[in-house]
């Protein structure tokens, strides 16, 4: 399917993939903006604007939203990563005006209403402790800090209790005048749409105040590769270790897809047979790949009892070592490139995994390339990228977090 954009004259982006055959549509309102683009002070506020957004609007109480929504069946939701926050709809397309109407009223007409405001502090900050009552999650947020230090890449997304209970209705109106300018939205279409829902989605947002968003250039992160331990009342130690990734336009970064889908992000990863299914040593351990715009981290992850981390820590780096050492075999190369290229190949079955992918990719790169593309790209990975993907990433020490029990 093809990508259409439309840029309208206040720089708001519009990206739309029309699929006639479905009868769903996803829409979703992207804003460059995370927990990289706060600071100490105020680190927490775009994950608790992602909040209150739902929190209702001029017009409509956070009930009416609720019942909006579910009186249509449809799905509505919202997410904040570092780098960025999403608010999206999943509706049929029968529905789909009244979710866009809904969504932009969310947008342009939330009244952060002080009562509200206090109340979802609560929410929030219990957010903040069910994260802390889950290791296994926390320890990731413990090991960007040990590899980003004091960068805001380092910052958790949820922020704190102190910068949570600073929060008020008016700050929260400033961040947005400073980080929700068109020319940092993009709102991203996919399902059986046509050009004339196009053209209402921009008379939406056609009112946006033409403001650009004039920021310093992020801080580039340095990698430090430090080493944070904490104690915790758990039954299990939980390590993570991460290694200098790569940015999200690298030139190498399906080739590091690749090979980290042999190290550790399948059943059949080299990490997952050598310690779960060979040693029994721990029930989760994975993998993954976060690029950044400039910077990134690949995360190894592991779960295990107390005694056993020395030798499961042993094995882990025996694996890496390894792959370091002798790279891919033909057999994993082949299979890991034909398993991405299915997994592709799936999502493309869903409308919601299509908006996010296009409105990620807008937002981001400015660029959208086609499934065929992106498939030569795959395709074109080999040993030679393989190893030059592995002497890039593995020439630092890694950063470690480890949260285990006392005693």
């Amino acid at each position: 399917m093809l990508v259409e954009k439309h840029t309208s004259t206040n720089g708001l982006r519009i990206v739309t993939e029309k699929i006639p055959d479905v009868r769903s549509v996803t829409i979703g309102i992207w804003i460059r903006t995370g927990s990289r683009n706060e600071t100490e002070d105020n680190n927490g506020i775009s994950h608790f604007l992602e909040h209150m957004f739902f929190k209702g609007t001029e017009t409509r109480s956070p009930q009416d939203i609720a019942e909006a929504f579910d009186a249509i069946g449809g799905q509505v939701n919202a997410f904040t990563s570092k780098e960025y926050t999403c608010f999206y709809a999943k509706v049929i397309d029968t529905h789909k005006e009244y979710a866009l109407a809904i969504l932009a009223d969310m947008f342009f007409h939330s009244s952060f209403d002080e009562e509200e405001l206090e109340r979802e502090k609560k929410v929030v900050m219990e957010e903040i402790n069910m994260y802390e009552d889950t290791p296994d999650d926390i320890v990731h947020d413990v090991l960007a800090r040990a590899a980003f230090g004091q960068h805001p890449l380092g910052y958790p997304i949820l922020g704190t209790e102190k910068q949570l209970q600073s929060f008020t209705s008016d700050g929260l109106k400033q961040y947005i005048q400073e980080r929700y300018t068109p020319d940092n939205v993009v709102v991203s279409i996919a399902g059986n749409v046509d050009e004339a829902f196009v053209r209402t989605t921009e008379s939406y947002f056609s009112g946006f105040p033409e403001k650009s968003n004039h920021e310093k250039e992020v801080m580039h992160p340095s990698f430090l590769g430090n080493r944070i331990e904490k104690s915790k009342d758990t039954e299990q130690a939980h390590i993570c270790i991460g290694y200098n990734g790569l940015p999200v336009d690298d030139n190498d970064i399906y080739s590091l897809i690749v090979m980290n889908n042999v190290l550790g992000g399948s059943m059949s990863s080299r990490l997952f047979q050598d310690i779960r299914e060979k040693q029994g040593l721990a029930y989760a351990v994975f993998s993954y790949h976060e690029s950044f715009l400039d910077s990134g981290l690949l995360t190894i992850y592991a779960g295990t009892g107390k005694d056993q981390l020395p030798q499961l820590q042993d094995i882990l780096y025996k694996t890496v070592d390894d792959l370091i050492k002798n790279g891919l075999t033909d057999k994993e190369l082949k299979n890991s490139k034909e398993q991405l290229k299915g997994n592709l190949m799936l999502s493309l079955e869903s409308t919601s995994s299509r908006m996010s992918r296009n409105g990620r990719n807008e937002l981001l790169l400015g660029r959208h390339r086609s499934m065929d593309e992106i498939i030569g790209e795959i395709d074109a990975v080999d040993h030679d990228k393989i190893r030059h993907v592995i002497e890039s990433v593995f020439q630092e020490s890694p950063a470690t977090a480890l949260i285990a029990p006392s005693s």
